[in-house]
C-alpha cells in the first residue's frame, strides 16, 4: 500500500478517520469533513502508534494500517479458526487472554490465531463438553462467557510459564540456538548517518561479530539473512520459528532528527495489555551489559509490537546500541573495539538470561 501522510486527502484518509474515530481518538471536524490528513489526524495516529507499540512517526504505512484494521475487531464480531495466513485482531487477543486466565495455553497474547491458540481452543471445548473443532463461534463464546462472568484479571498461563522457565537455567550458552537478525538489507538500508554509514551495513557487521562470539561460547547461532538478502520481518520471524531458536536477537541502530540524540536502547514484545516477561528480562540484561561495557547513555528498555518481536515464538529482543544519526556514535560503528564490545556484552547478557538471574541485578544507583 502507499503510505498515507500529512497533506493527503481523499477516500483513504476518510477510511483512516473512520477507524480512528471508532476507536475513540479525536480528530478536528474540518479534517473529517474534507477527508484531509492534518495536524489532528497526525496527532491521533501518533497516539494510536504509541498505544499499540508501533514506531511513532505519524505515518500510516503497512504496519500501522494493519494495526488499525486489527483494532476494529471485538470478540464475537467474526468466527475465529485456524487458517493460513492466520487471522489477526484484537478479538483474537481477547480470546487468548480468556483462555490463559482459564488455564489453557494459547501461547503469547499476540492477537495471532496460530497453531497453539487453536489447540488451546480445542482443549477448552473438550473440557466443557463441546465439539472439539477449534472453531470459535457463538456456542464456544457462550461457554467462555459463562466461565468468565467476572472481569478478567491477573497473570495468565503464558506469563506464568515464561516466568517459571526463567527460574531453571544452565548458566551456559552451550547448545543454545540463538537467532541473530541483522536489521534491514540492501533494498531497505534503514537510517543513514551523517558520514554515510547505512544502518543495514552496520547492523550486519554487529550481527556477524555476535555470531562469532556466540560460537566461541558454544552456542548454535543462526543468521536470519545473508548479506545480499532483504526478507521482510515476517519471513525473518518464520525462519527463527522454523529453526526452533531458544531466543532471538535483532540488531538495529537508532535514529533521530536531532543529531545530539544518543544512547543504547532495547525492545521486547509488548502491546495492548500483554507483554513478554522473558523478553523484558533479556532486554534488561542487554541494557545492563551494553551500558556498562561501552559507557553509552542508557536509553532503557521499551515494549513494542514490531513484527520481529510479535511473530516469533521465542523470547526476542531488538537491540539499538547507539544512534547512527549522532556523529560521535556513528564513528563508533567503524571501530572494531566497539563492535566487539557490543558482541561480548550481548553474549554475556544471553548467558545471564539462561542462568535465570533476576532482571536489573546489574544496575547501579
Amino acid at each position: 500500500m502507499q503510505t498515507i501522510r500529512r497533506g493527503d486527502r481523499g477516500d483513504a484518509v476518510r477510511d483512516v478517520h473512520a477507524r480512528l474515530l471508532a476507536l475513540g481518538f479525536h480528530i478536528e471536524a474540518p479534517e473529517v469533513d474534507d477527508h484531509s490528513y492534518g495536524g489532528s489526524t497526525e496527532g491521533a495516529i501518533r497516539a494510536f502508534q504509541q498505544e499499540r507499540g508501533l514506531l511513532v512517526d505519524g505515518l500510516v504505512g503497512p504496519e500501522t494500517w494493519e494495526e488499525l484494521v486489527e483494532a476494529g475487531f471485538a470478540l464475537g464480531d467474526r468466527v475465529l479458526y485456524l487458517r493460513r495466513p492466520s487471522i489477526r485482531g484484537d478479538d483474537v487477543r481477547a480470546l487468548q487472554r480468556r483462555l490463559n486466565i482459564l488455564g489453557f495455553d494459547p501461547g503469547r497474547e499476540d492477537g495471532i490465531f496460530g497453531d497453539q491458540t487453536a489447540q488451546a481452543v480445542r482443549d477448552f471445548q473438550r473440557n466443557v463438553g463441546l465439539r472439539s473443532d477449534g472453531i470459535v463461534g457463538p456456542i464456544t463464546l457462550q461457554a467462555l462467557d459463562r466461565l468468565l462472568a467476572a472481569p478478567v484479571t491477573g497473570p495468565g498461563r503464558a506469563a506464568v510459564r515464561e516466568t517459571e522457565a526463567m527460574r531453571v537455567g544452565s548458566g551456559s550458552l552451550h547448545g543454545r540456538t540463538v537467532a541473530v537478525d541483522p536489521g534491514h538489507g540492501p533494498d531497505d538500508p534503514g537510517a543513514i548517518g551523517p558520514a554515510g554509514t547505512r544502518e543495514a551495513d552496520a547492523a550486519y557487521r554487529l550481527a556477524e561479530a555476535l555470531l562469532v562470539e556466540l560460537q566461541l561460547r558454544g552456542s548454535d547461532p543462526r543468521l536470519l539473512r545473508a548479506a545480499g538478502e532483504d526478507p521482510d520481518a515476517s519471513e525473518r520471524a518464520a525462519r527463527a520459528n522454523r529453526a526452533g531458536a531458544d531466543v532471538l536477537v535483532s540488531m538495529h541502530l537508532n535514529s533521530h532528527e536531532d543529531p545530539a540524540a544518543e544512547g543504547s536502547s532495547a525492545y521486547y514484545f509488548g502491546g495492548v495489555g500483554a507483554s513478554s516477561v522473558a523478553g523484558a528480562t533479556l532486554a534488561e540484561f542487554v541494557q545492563d551489559e551494553l551500558t556498562a561495557s561501552t559507557g553509552l547513555r542508557d536509553g532503557r528498555t521499551h515494549p513494542k509490537s514490531f513484527p520481529i518481536l510479535r511473530e516469533t515464538r521465542m523470547p526476542a529482543v531488538q537491540i539499538e546500541p547507539c544512534f547512527i544519526t549522532n556523529p560521535k556514535e556513528e564513528q563508533l560503528l567503524s571501530e572494531d573495539a566497539f563492535i566487539r564490545d557490543v558482541a561480548v556484552a550481548t553474549a554475556t547478557a544471553l548467558e545471564r538470561y539462561f542462568a535465570g538471574q533476576a532482571a536489573g541485578a546489574g544496575r547501579q544507583g
